[in-house]
């Protein structure tokens, strides 16, 4: 790191102190005969106050445990919360593409379109419209990648409510609550709350 502050050491002391209180935490697959590929994606808007980047996050989900899952800073400033979001579902279709080839190469057919969970109605309207408006034209061509997808019936986005919308853990600090309550809708939970009860 070039030129660490005593800012950054309180941020690594307080992922070590999460890091601690959370050993007996994890993530535990049960079998399943459904292999049905979900994705939920999300993004903060110009959250990184030095460049105003945004963040993405996504999961994809097979049953209800996260497999596989990103957080990542944006390549480009955007600007507005509509074309934030519309680049995070950019790339998390990319990675559903990417999924959907590798489970068929394992015998997992996906028979159904990959459904993409999206918390902003806007950004639904601008992957799922072929039509220019003046306020996306400027939109890089790369990102209207998710359009074809979706007339290929590969994905299909869909609305889903904020406060259900697990990706957001991945975009910015969330509340205690909130940031529990999507942890657990991940699949992450206590090693002792996972086997009560017996088998």
């Amino acid at each position: 790191m070039e030129s660490p502050t005593t800012t950054h050491l309180k941020v690594a002391k307080r992922i070590l102190r999460y890091l601690k209180g959370t050993l007996d935490y994890g993530l535990f697959y049960s079998s399943s005969k459904e292999f049905k590929l979900e994705g939920y994606c999300d993004s903060d808007w110009a959250g990184d106050t030095n460049d105003r980047k945004s963040t993405s996050g996504y999961a994809f989900f097979i049953g209800n445990i996260a497999f596989t899952w990103s957080s990542k800073k944006q390549p480009i400033v955007t600007l507005s919360t509509c074309e934030a979001e519309y680049v995070a579902a950019a790339s998390c279709v990319c990675h559903a593409v990417w999924l959907r080839n590798l489970l068929k190469t394992v015998g997992i057919l996906q028979d159904d379109s990959t459904v993409i969970h999206v918390d902003n109605k806007s950004t639904i309207a601008l992957a799922k419209n072929p039509v220019f408006h003046d306020r996306s034209k400027h939109i890089d061509t790369r990102f209207h990648f998710i359009r074809g997808c979706i007339l290929r019936k590969e994905v299909q986005v869909e609305y889903v409510k904020t406060e259900d919308q697990t990706a957001d853990i991945f975009t910015k600090p969330l509340k205690v609550n909130m940031f529990n309550n999507l942890r657990t809708l991940l699949g992450v939970f206590k090693k002792k709350n996972m086997f009560k009860g017996g088998c």
